[in-house]
């Protein structure tokens, strides 16, 4: 490659100077923070600077509007091309769904790319930036999430848009890379959203052959394009990415494509213009050097020495593109709102509802209360019940499960499926794919639909990924996990979730709920459905739970506080010991109680069905459930101690699992393991004699 003569000037088209732009805010962010990922940036400029210059219904001044399309970057590695294009657009910043008066990403931020504070951080953050519409970085996650964000798209339009008012009909951009594409997420993603034809939905493939150990021919030598093609896609290829009008051909066929999602796969090259570095993987994940930064825009036609330069024609051209395009659609699709605000106001009312994640007055008046029974009912059937009382007054309220509806008894009844035949269907059958079904959910959630996901609690092991991510950007998604424990019984250790609880509870910012009955079940739909910054673990029994007599002892309200005073032998007193248990093994501290109370023991049971949601009362309340000098206690939990020794303490005992399961009728199971009664009282007595 040769170089040109040293300018003081950017050359080129006002095209080719913003897409130059792009590349040189890469290429100069990355080298100042001494990290990053510069080679996709340089490579993928002109897909960026075409579509969100001249495609995307987008208004940089008014970035959350409901009518927008959404623009995900699936290799959050690459982030500085959308740091340099929220620049250069001009989006400004918003906090509280409120502006801020300033932009989203400044210069000044851009030069502290990868620092403390900055938002620019390495990986784009959904609620450090304004326009990053999804946090990604873990690949094939905006994949995933892109096909949420296509299923909200088609369910808002179904259940919102009238004739003339058609308020929800925007497109769904991504822009993924061969690592995307090996990670099986992104295949469970792109199976689904093929099945249902999201032709709203279109992927740019960066094809650039290129991984952090090499060429992916040491990886990956299938064929893509047949790939998509089987899973029901609609595939356009570009030979070169730099040609700016087979792109722009490319976005018109995607739009005129109308029963199938579409990827555009293109041909790249990595650290394109770097003359000793590009197409090689010292272009993907680290700085490229002065001097071959200076031999890079000596190629582009660019000031060798300037860094960080912003020709003003530039900015002049983006605020003609994106600016003006997107003030002119914004203005339309407002006054159409207005319009229809006054022709269909309680839809319009809704819609705010759903957009400040607040719910309808009176949402919980269906919900049922559950009398006494030794027999009882399995926590995922009252769950069930509990959700259709819901789902009665919270029509956003949508999800399915993965495959497993009539386990996990997640159906909305009397509602559709949603199909591309029938989108305001409120059933999901996301099919057997856990990881995608989490990913979708979280595109959902972002979408401001309230989704829930169901499968068995040992397959959130298949799902984890997204439901960190869940918790990381702080969305309300709804977990549901039946078959919880050794009670599953006769299907063995590989469905027998033993580690689950502990692993579910070590994600930050995550409510893990474990209900002791149904009236429990009740109340935690109730804590949960308020919910606005925290995604949910409900995790229920396969097996029947007694309904405790809530005449005889506490009400299930204490749910709301996350833990509570089940059972006290001796109200206003200081107990000798406390049992504290959740989910099936409430039951089980109960009758160990009444054993000990008959026994002349001021004994307590502490229901404690979510952590979290107990950690966040005030010490007081904290202390008064379970108070510091009582020292005995005893937990009992179908699972394995980690943990616990938050309330156990070093003088506590813990009965449960201390090892995998087996196969055998869960009754069975819960007697051979040790989880009984008697267990927990042992327990107790043994701490009494000391």
């Amino acid at each position: 490659m040769s170089t040109q003569t040293k300018t003081s000037k950017p050359q080129g088209t006002i095209e080719q100077l913003a897409i130059n732009t792009i590349r040189t805010l890469s290429m100069d962010a990355v080298q100042k923070a001494n990290s990053g990922h510069p080679g996709t940036p340089m490579a993928l400029a002109p897909m960026a600077y075409t579509l969100w210059n001249e495609v995307l219904r987008y208004d940089p001044k008014h970035p959350l509007w409901p009518g927008r399309d959404r623009f995900v970057l699936s290799c959050g590695h690459a982030s500085m091309l959308l740091y340099s294009v929220l620049h250069l657009a001009g989006v400004e910043q918003y906090q509280d769904d409120k502006p801020t008066g300033e932009p989203a990403v400044t210069l000044d931020q851009i030069k502290q790319f990868r620092q403390l504070h900055s938002r620019c951080p390495g990986h784009p953050e959904h609620y450090e930036t304004t326009g990053v519409e999804t946090t990604t970085g873990p690949l094939g996650q905006g994949c995933g999430n892109s096909v949420g964000m296509a299923i909200a798209q088609r369910w808002l339009a179904a259940h919102f848009n009238k004739p003339g008012y058609e308020l929800f009909d925007y497109d769904v951009f991504v822009a993924c890379s061969d690592g995307d594409l090996m990670e099986g997420v992104s295949n469970e993603a792109a199976s689904l959203a093929g099945h249902l034809k999201l032709s709203n939905l279109c992927w740019i493939y960066d094809d650039n052959t290129i991984t952090i150990e090499g060429h992916t021919q040491l990886a990956f030598s299938e064929d893509k394009a047949t790939r998509f093609r089987g899973l029901g896609w609609h595939v356009i290829e570009i030979a070169d990415i730099n040609d700016l009008a087979a792109l722009r051909k490319a976005y018109q066929e995607f739009k005129a494509t109308t029963n199938k999602p579409t990827l555009i796969i293109v041909h790249s090259i990595i650290g394109y213009g770097a003359p000793d570095k590009q197409n090689t993987e010292h272009a993907h994940g680290s700085p490229l050097g002065e001097d071959e930064i200076k031999k890079a825009k000596a190629f582009y036609g660019w000031p060798e020495d300037e860094k960080f330069l912003v020709p003003d024609e530039v900015r002049k051209n983006f605020a003609e593109g994106i600016g003006a395009r997107g003030a002119r659609l914004y203005a339309e699709w407002q006054k159409k709102f207005d319009e229809y605000a006054k022709k269909f106001p309680e839809l319009a009312a809704e819609w705010q509802t759903m957009v400040a994640r607040e719910l309808p007055q009176d949402w919980d008046k269906d919900i049922r209360s559950y009398p006494a029974d030794p027999k009882g009912v399995a926590s995922r059937k009252s769950s069930g019940e509990v959700l259709n009382d819901v789902a009665k007054n919270v029509p956003w309220l949508i999800g399915g499960s993965a495959d497993l509806a009539p386990s996990t008894l997640t159906l909305i009844k009397g509602d559709e499926s949603f199909q591309s035949e029938t989108p305001g269907g409120r059933n999901f059958h996301f099919g057997i794919r856990e990881h995608g079904m989490a990913s979708a959910l979280n595109g959902m959630a972002i979408s401001d639909v309230r989704a829930y996901g169901s499968t068995f609690f040992v397959f959130s092991d298949y799902l984890r990924p997204s439901m960190r991510l869940s918790a990381l950007m702080q969305l309300p998604v709804i977990y549901i996990f039946t078959h919880d424990s050794i009670g599953v019984g006769e299907d063995g250790p590989t469905h027998e979730p033993v580690e689950h609880l502990a692993a579910a509870r070590a994600i930050i910012n995550l409510y893990v709920m474990r209900p002791g009955d149904a009236n429990e079940v009740a109340a935690a739909w109730r804590a949960i459905m308020p919910l606005k910054k925290h995604p949910v673990a409900l995790v229920l029994t396969r097996q029947n739970l007694p309904t405790i007599d809530r005449t005889k002892y506490a009400s299930a309200d204490g749910v709301l506080k996350g833990g509570y005073i089940l059972a006290d032998a001796k109200p206003g007193t200081q107990p000798d010991i406390i049992l504290m248990g959740t989910g099936s093994e409430v039951g089980v501290c109960v009758s160990a109680y009444e054993t000990l109370v008959a026994q002349g023991i001021n004994a307590r049971v502490v229901s404690l069905p979510c952590w979290e949601l107990f950690e966040a009362q005030d010490q007081a309340y904290r202390d008064s459930v379970l108070p510091p000098a009582v020292t005995k206690r005893v937990a009992c939990e179908a699972g394995i101690a980690q943990g616990w020794e938050r309330y156990l303490g070093f003088g506590g005992k813990f009965v449960g699992m201390s090892s995998y399961g087996a196969s055998a009728p869960g009754e069975l199971l819960f007697k051979h393991f040790g989880i009984m009664p008697e267990n927990v009282v042992a327990a107790a007595q043994s701490l009494l004699k000391k």
